[in-house]
């Protein structure tokens, strides 16, 4: 279980790589949490007799030191991982959104229209099924899926062992695609690059308010099915200064991944870095 957010379980991650004929390869990971427990007991019942005795109140600084340690756990682990890829010349890119902003459809075409141009890898986050994982494979791309279980992030560890799986080429682009969550994958570092928010005009202007931790994290945010614009209350221009209201050098991309208005600037984003 993650002792920052209290999800997942050390059982339920699972790596698998697609073939024809899927199937799951389990890697058992032993992890070394420390879970320091503080048991509050609750009297609902009147008491006739005095209490003299004191009751230390630390629950916070205790919950606050614990996630520093899984975090500061999670943070070495990344660094190795970035070390391992700057070695091979690997750009990563940490893909983060709410469930359907589009990411998938988002990389399918970015491997679709780029990947004549540079080895393209992806490794795919999701709690349940090799669906996306699938539909990346039919692109022709070489693709992990990552099934966290009851896990809402991607970490560290996850990230290291389906590198190992994916093996991905020397001086390639590698896109991870988070689970869908715009809180905790904000907390891990992966070992990527830069961080890539996407959001949809279907979603709301005020994203960026209601979840700074993810936009503050963010080195790009894409604003993407631009083409439903027209038939839905969203105000871009809004939406671009709550964002920076949180993070003063973030970019902002307007797009859609469907019929590819405005992808051309996403490509030459990634070309610069």
């Amino acid at each position: 279980m993650c002792a920052t957010c209290g999800c997942g379980d050390e059982t339920g991650t699972r790596i698998t790589v697609p073939h024809e004929h899927p199937h799951d390869h389990e890697h058992p990971h032993d992890h070394t949490h420390p879970h320091d427990h503080d048991h509050d007991h609750e009297h609902p019942h009147e008491h006739d007799h005095p209490h003299t005795h004191e009751h230390p109140h630390e629950h916070a600084t205790e919950t606050v030191t614990l996630e520093q340690k899984v975090l500061a756990k999670n943070d070495l682990t990344a660094e190795r991982n970035r070390g391992w890829l700057a070695g091979r010349g690997v750009l990563a890119l940490n893909v983060m959104s709410s469930p359907g902003s589009g990411k998938t459809t988002l990389l399918e075409r970015t491997i679709a229209d780029i990947g004549g141009q540079r080895r393209v890898s992806v490794v795919e986050g999701d709690q349940e099924t090799m669906l996306d994982a699938n539909r990346i494979k039919a692109t022709g791309c070489a693709v992990v899926q990552v099934n966290t279980g009851a896990g809402c992030h991607l970490d560290a560890e996850m990230m290291r062992d389906a590198l190992t799986a994916l093996d991905p080429e020397p001086n390639s682009l590698l896109f991870i695609e988070n689970v869908g969550n715009l809180v905790c994958p904000a907390l891990f570092d992966l070992g990527e690059k830069s961080r890539v928010v996407v959001i949809s005009v279907t979603e709301g202007t005020d994203k960026p308010l209601k979840y700074p931790h993810m936009f503050a994290a963010a080195n790009l945010v894409i604003v993407n099915k631009a083409d439903l614009l027209p038939y839905v209350d969203f105000d871009v221009d809004l939406c671009t200064k709550y964002a920076r209201s949180v993070n003063p050098d973030i970019r902002m991309i307007t797009l859609s991944a469907t019929t590819g208005q405005g992808i051309a600037q996403w490509y030459d984003w990634i070309a610069k870095q």
